[in-house]
């Protein structure tokens, strides 16, 4: 059997799972409505958190940029890529992280995949959660080092491993998500940090989810608990709604992770474009008390009514709902009902989560209106039977 028909027996695989995915075509700006294939449908499952990829301040600050610094940085960051808008947003970004000192990727999964393999090796030990994201699961590999998964949120378990394993391993650093994307739930990140302070270990917290929701200013998890990771991971491309990521630290870690990431010495640097609206929507966020509550009102409606409907959605206190269905197929059918209705809730199963926990994973947005809310609850009841 030759290559491509080794692939298409895989594809029939995947499609058989019901795994295979097909990305819809989305049409017009991100925000709470959307054109799909040129109907206007409720978007309730976009990261846009803030409502802030559409904001007229940052497309604005964009289009400037690329008239005055052009479409693209030429280089990568360590040849002739780095730009005055990269050295500008990596000092906003570590103030607005409390840090010393940051660095700007091209994505958050760029940005964890680079900064786990530059920190740690053959030789070295990386402690995960069960449940991190793709990304850091994917840097731990890439790294290397012996790799240890501590039970999801259980810090005992953790400090049981550091306790077997931390011996013999030069360096060793603990990862977690700060807000799981797909739970909705939030880590225990002080008591994380007490225990890799307990054994040399450094700790690195990905706060991609919870930057522009959670903390004071939307700082995170980490700054509504006081605590300050070895290593603060952010992404641009949900609440500030742009694209990109930094990674905050120490600057001798920062300048370290500058140096040895491979997915930041060897890319192409992000736009000057790109930057420039990340400084534009900084502002924007910190200032975003009202647009936060707002949100997180909308969470916990939602949250109460699909339960009363008799939907399982765990307890959390985020603006994530994951709505437990198990099977893939009903999964997506239910997707699909509801995209019918004009709400749309996209599907996820596995590998994103565990065999037979596929869900609806529903993320509502500030700039959501009370209506869109109402008709979200009111398609959710008309499918309830389908469950």
């Amino acid at each position: 059997m030759g290559f491509e028909s080794q692939i298409e027996e895989a594809l029939a695989d995947l499609e058989a799972a019901g795994l295979r995915r097909r990305p819809l075509r989305i049409s017009g700006p991100q925000g709470p409505e959307i054109l799909i294939d040129g109907r206007q449908v409720i978007c309730l499952c976009s990261n846009n958190y803030l409502g802030l990829a559409a904001h007229p301040l940052l497309g604005a600050a964009a289009v400037e940029s690329a008239y005055q610094e052009g479409a693209g940085s030429g280089a990568s960051r360590l040849i002739t890529g780095t730009m005055d808008a990269h050295w500008e947003a990596e000092a906003a970004f570590a103030a607005f992280a409390g840090t010393a000192s940051a660095l700007l990727f091209s994505s958050g999964y760029a940005a964890n995949l680079g900064t786990i393999q530059a920190l740690v090796g053959v030789g070295d030990a990386v402690f995960s959660d069960a449940l991190n994201h793709a990304s850091l699961i994917d840097g731990c590999r890439l790294s290397r080092a012996e790799i240890h998964v501590y039970r999801h949120r259980d810090a005992d378990h953790l400090r049981s491993l550091l306790r077997q394993h931390r011996g013999r391993a030069r360096r060793a650093l603990v990862l977690s998500d700060s807000l799981f994307s797909m739970d909705g739930v939030v880590a225990p990140v002080a008591d994380l940090a007490s225990v890799a302070r307990a054994f040399d270990a450094g700790f690195l917290v990905d706060e991609a989810h919870a930057l522009g929701v959670l903390g004071p200013a939307g700082r995170g998890v980490c700054a509504a608990e006081g605590i300050q990771p070895d290593i603060l991971v952010g992404t641009l491309g949900k609440s500030f709604g742009v694209a990109g990521a930094f990674v905050a630290g120490r600057e001798s870690v920062i300048s370290f992770i500058r140096n040895r990431a491979r997915s930041f010495v060897y890319s192409t640097a992000p736009p000057p474009a790109v930057a420039r609206a990340a400084l534009a929507a900084l502002p924007l966020v910190r200032d975003a008390d009202d647009a936060r509550a707002k949100l997180l009102s909308h969470a916990r409606r939602l949250r109460t009514a699909l339960r009363e409907q008799g939907f399982e959605v765990p307890h959390a206190d985020s603006q994530i709902l994951p709505v437990l269905i198990g099977e893939n197929d009903r999964t997506m059918q239910l997707s699909a009902a509801l995209l019918e209705r004009g709400v749309f809730v996209q599907g996820i199963r596995p590998p994103t989560v565990p065999e037979g926990t596929a869900r609806l994973r529903l993320t509502p947005m500030a700039t959501h209106r009370s209506e869109h809310i109402d008709q979200a609850i009111a398609a959710f009841a008309s499918v309830a039977q389908r469950r």
